[in-house]
């Protein structure tokens, strides 16, 4: 099908017309549309790639709250940043903000570039947060591509190839930047991706509502949940997991941070790692904590049982009692590590899987609040 202008004229028309001043009536109250800066678009953004907006809203206003500007980000430490980014998942991006902002404090003087180009060459922005902090903080014309603007252009379209290929991106993009009215570039960014999050839902898209139904090609032949063409379906790798719950004698409890460079770098955590093929779990955990903090441990009862979802893996976390049976920990496999109470375990930064050990050591009560030791005999 061809894009050009003559073919388009319908769509602009609608945009103008229809899209933007229904955006005018229906716009959701978010506390990022408000008070509009480079940095509050940005640290929405970045939240908003891969958690809705309502699940955003509270972490958005806390991380605000601790961070109004961005110099006080950069001159957070990273394990301040890390814990009011905890549950939000994804926290490499979260250590990419922190890094950019020490860059632009250090080079910039703690401004933003005012041009596209400018945003997209800071470490740590991409294509979308580039474009969404252009065009809703700086008013530059700067098309946003995002899931649900993919979602609405492809059945608008009726567009039958893949949308998330290259050359499907290419061409989403191309339609994105040609309906974009000039003069109003946030608005219509905005107003795209509300009519995806809102209406042109990707189960059950509510078409008699929409104000863009009248030229939706999909609409027109009856069956928009034909587009975008969906994904092939892969299979998602599943790892079972072990980690220690390891008990000192005056009940202080041991963790590790991960490695900034390892997956959920930064982030502390109950000691482990995975089941190897033909071992059992409490070799598992034995093994883990010898290779990661050098000690040998004594594995107890289990705690709790995890089942938990990451973008490209799941995985079934069995947390145990433990106490050292050999040695001191040192780093070696880690970066760091701490001897904590209970009620401080609430200072660090967990992912989500272990915030639900966590939860499950605040469920058990013992005399005086002390952590029961395993009762697993020495082997």
């Amino acid at each position: 099908m061809s894009s050009s202008t003559q073919d388009l004229r319908p769509f602009k028309q609608a945009v103008r017309q229809r899209l933007l001043p229904w955006f005018g009536r229906v716009r959701r109250p978010l506390p990022w549309r408000k008070n509009r800066t480079p940095y509050r678009v940005w640290v929405a953004e970045i939240m908003l790639q891969q958690t809705r907006a309502d699940q955003a809203t509270p972490y958005y206003q806390r991380f605000l709250k601790a961070f109004p500007s961005l110099r006080s980000l950069a001159e957070a430490p990273l394990d301040r940043v890390l814990k009011q980014w905890e549950g939000l998942g994804y926290y490499s991006r979260a250590r990419r903000m922190h890094e950019t902002a020490r860059f632009l404090v250090a080079e910039r003087n703690g401004r933003f570039p005012r041009t596209y180009d400018g945003l997209l060459a800071l470490p740590g922005i991409g294509a979308y947060t580039a474009a969404a902090v252009a065009s809703l903080a700086m008013n530059i014309p700067a098309a946003v591509v995002d899931g649900n603007v993919i979602r609405v252009l492809s059945r608008l379209m009726a567009y039958t190839g893949d949308a998330r290929a290259a050359d499907g991106k290419r061409r989403i993009a191309t339609w994105a930047t040609a309906l974009m009215p000039e003069n109003r570039p946030g608005d219509y960014n905005e107003a795209l991706m509300e009519l995806g999050a809102t209406v042109c839902l990707p189960r059950k898209p509510l078409c008699p509502t929409c104000p863009l139904r009248a030229v939706c090609r999909a609409h027109k032949k009856g069956n928009p949940l034909r587009y975008p063409r969906p994904p092939r379906r892969r299979v998602v790798p599943h790892k079972v997991v072990g980690a220690a719950v390891t008990v000192r004698s005056d009940g202080r409890l041991l963790i590790a941070r991960r490695r900034d460079e390892a997956m959920l770098g930064g982030l502390w955590e109950f000691p482990g790692g995975t089941l190897k093929d033909e071992e059992t779990m409490r070799h598992c955990i034995r093994r883990e904590l010898k290779e990661e903090l050098g000690i040998e441990i004594v594995v107890g009862e289990p705690i709790i049982t995890v089942q938990h979802a990451y973008s490209h893996f799941t995985i079934e976390l069995h947390a145990h009692w433990a106490r050292i049976r050999k040695g001191r920990p040192r780093v070696i496999e880690c970066s760091d590590f701490a001897w904590v109470t209970r009620e401080e375990l609430g200072d660090y930064a967990f992912s989500r899987a272990d915030i639900h050990i966590i939860e499950a050591l605040a469920r058990i009560s013992t005399p005086g609040g002390a952590v029961p030791p395993p009762r697993t005999r020495l082997p």
